[in-house]
């Protein structure tokens, strides 16, 4: 009897030890115990000391009893009409059981910071206004507040919400504006209410999934250093019906001075947000941009949580139904950027929009230094001299010096078009005659010792340049030090695309986005029409600066004809620079007619010890690559999702 109140006793003392942060060798755990501690002055702060008191006993009394928090009864999966979106729910959505485990496991994160939900209110329909703060309350993430500053809605029944949500919970505050001063006025007197570490941003029609905060601390218990938090997104439609999966990139900044891809949601570290002086009076519509564009240039930890945790809603008034019901947001953005680039110093960088609310950044150059673009070429004479053409017919930068290189021709067509060429044009023209068999990291690597550019432009003899500025705007990001590979639109004859940036992983190594796709298309959530942060780009047309191409020791010759310019890439990328791909430069490009197909037994057996040499070397990226979504198809280059 005594051994067995004995036994009792002890284990009740091991669970309240658990409770209060005891090791169980009976020493406190400090830097735990400071972290609860911290987390309880916040949840007073937050909730009051009644709700605080009541929830340390509540929390002592489950572990005691060995009870699970409880939570919340949750809908089904929600449903779409898309049937591929529809499978993906079925498969990644979180259920009953899921959200469940989440609540248990929030009990022992050793972060549990408040999040305050920011939400600026302006007669937005009743039935949408309840549902955005039932998501609120539905999260199985307890410890937020939602703070909620109404900028004089003119409905009265908007005050009857909110103030009836008001008193049913206390973590949810309301600030009435007496006057309307628009979206980043109000959301300036959401701050004002916040006292969380980190503020997450609600539009008052909008819904959270109910995971969204969990997700977000969940990240921060593991890289507690970060500032910024996005996550995925989809749109809501009247009938509940999700929509429109945006599955996006981890942190690239040149993609995001061509559109503003993280949006929703978003969560910021609080004491940054007060350093940049909050939302900016004039950049309503894109107050959020005009938030991240700043609030990056003070920090790079930033993360991206690869789930859909943002319902944005789709209804005839928002911008999630059409930018067009709101230009002003268009030209907030433009605005946005152009100080941003005025701050970072490049005052004379021009901001060109496009349509759906993107831009392109088309820079100064500081000095046209010279370009050598490289030509690998054997035979071909009609391609070639169709390639030379259009170098030399169109091309308006200045400072330019065009080096073949000739593996061996045979056919006279081809030995006339390079003897003309060199009378033609003898200062800008020039050829090297390299008699090996074909290895074009070899012959590329051997052009970069003969040519006496700053700037090595790779291109392929197949190729047509279309646009006249396409080295000015090469050149324009190629200089720029954060920049190492620069690549460009190539389309096939029938102008479909052929190549818009590589993307790792697809097909077992790499392929290339949006192909076959035509040369008008918006891509994906806009992606093919505006500038991108890629892991690779090809080397059919490739520009870089000699210092990058030194430092990386230029194309791996074990490479001999695959593979390696995306090896090349890779290695640009682990040296801490940036791929980009630019649509604004177009060439037409009649791909392999030098060097044919992979149709022979000696060719199939090279392929595959090159596909294997890139899946040994370079697993992590081909696995996951930080410039697309783990969401996305890793079989097909259309951006269709991974089912």
């Amino acid at each position: 009897m005594a051994n067995n109140k004995f036994g009792k006793l002890q284990t009740v003392r091991s669970r309240l030890k658990r409770v209060v942060g005891l090791a169980t060798n009976g020493s406190l755990r400090y830097s735990y115990w400071l972290s609860r501690v911290k987390h309880l002055m916040a949840v007073v702060k937050a909730r009051g000391l009644r709700y605080a008191t009541a929830k340390i006993f509540k929390k002592i009394s489950q572990k005691l009893e060995g009870e699970a928090p409880p939570v919340e009864p949750l809908p089904d999966t929600s449903q779409s009409d898309d049937i591929n979106y529809q499978q993906w729910l079925n498969n990644h959505y979180p259920r009953q059981a899921d959200l469940h485990q989440m609540a248990q496991t929030v009990a022992v994160f050793s972060y549990q910071p408040v999040i305050s939900v920011i939400m600026p209110v302006f007669n937005p329909p009743a039935a949408f206004l309840r549902e955005a703060i039932e998501s609120v309350l539905a999260q199985v993430y307890p410890y937020w507040e939602l703070c909620i500053a109404d900028d004089g809605s003119t409905n009265s029944d908007v005050r009857l919400i909110l103030e009836e949500y008001r008193q049913k919970d206390q973590r949810i505050k309301v600030l009435w504006r007496e006057e309307n001063g628009h979206i980043s006025q109000a959301s300036n007197s959401a701050l004002e209410l916040a006292t969380g570490e980190f503020v997450a941003l609600l539009d008052h029609d909008d819904l959270l999934s109910q995971d969204a905060l969990y997700e977000i601390v969940l990240l921060l218990n593991k890289h507690p250093h970060a500032d910024m938090i996005y996550s995925d997104e989809d749109k809501i439609q009247d009938d509940g019906k999700f929509k429109e999966p945006f599955f996006k990139p981890d942190w690239c900044p040149d993609s995001f001075l061509s559109r503003m891809y993280t949006a929703h949601l978003g969560a910021y570290r609080r004491a940054l947000i007060t350093e940049i002086g909050g939302f900016r009076v004039g950049y309503e519509g894109s107050q959020d941009y005009d938030l991240v564009l700043r609030l990056t240039e003070k920090t790079d930890n930033i993360f991206h949580i690869p789930k859909i945790l943002y319902h944005w809603r789709s209804h005839a008034a928002s911008t999630a139904s059409s930018l067009d019901s709101k230009s002003y947001a268009m030209n907030a953005a433009q605005k946005a950027l152009a100080d941003a680039l005025q701050r970072r110093g490049e005052s004379s960088a021009r901001v060109i929009p496009l349509p759906f609310g993107h831009h392109i950044v088309r820079y100064e150059i500081k000095e046209s230094k010279k370009v050598s673009i490289i030509i690998p070429t054997k035979n071909l004479g009609n391609i070639l001299d169709n390639c030379l053409q259009s170098i030399f017919a169109k091309t308006k930068y200045p400072n330019y010096e065009v080096l073949l290189i000739d593996n061996g021709s045979t056919e006279a067509k081809a030995k006339q078009v390079i003897q003309n060429w060199q009378s033609k044009e003898p200062d800008r023209f020039s050829y090297q005659l390299l008699d090996i068999p074909f290895n074009f990291s070899k012959i590329n690597n051997y052009a970069v010792e003969h040519c006496q550019g700053e700037y090595l432009l790779f291109l392929n003899n197949d190729t047509e340049v279309v646009n006249p500025d396409w080295l000015e705007a090469m050149v324009e990001q190629a200089q720029r030090p954060t920049i190492g590979a620069v690549g460009a639109m190539l389309l096939y004859p029938d102008k479909t695309i052929q190549h818009a940036g590589v993307i790792a992983g697809i097909g077992g190594v790499a392929g290339h986005s949006h192909k076959y796709y035509t040369s008008d298309s918006p891509g994906y959530f806009g992606q093919l029409q505006t500038v991108n942060n890629y892991s690779a780009v090809t080397a059919a047309c490739l520009m870089c600066r000699r210092n990058v191409f030194e430092e990386v020791g230029g194309f791996e010759e074990e490479l001999t004809i695959a593979f390696n310019d995306v090896d090349f890439c890779f290695k640009i990328v682990e040296k801490g620079y940036r791929n980009i791909y630019l649509p604004h430069v177009v060439l037409y490009h009649y791909e392999s007619k030098s060097r044919g197909y992979e149709d022979t037994v000696e060719k199939q057996i090279r392929f595959g010890k090159e596909i294997k040499y890139m899946q040994d070397k370079w697993q992590k990226i081909i696995q996951y690559d930080p410039c697309y979504s783990l969401n996305l198809s890793s079989k097909t280059e259309d951006f269709s999702l991974e089912l």
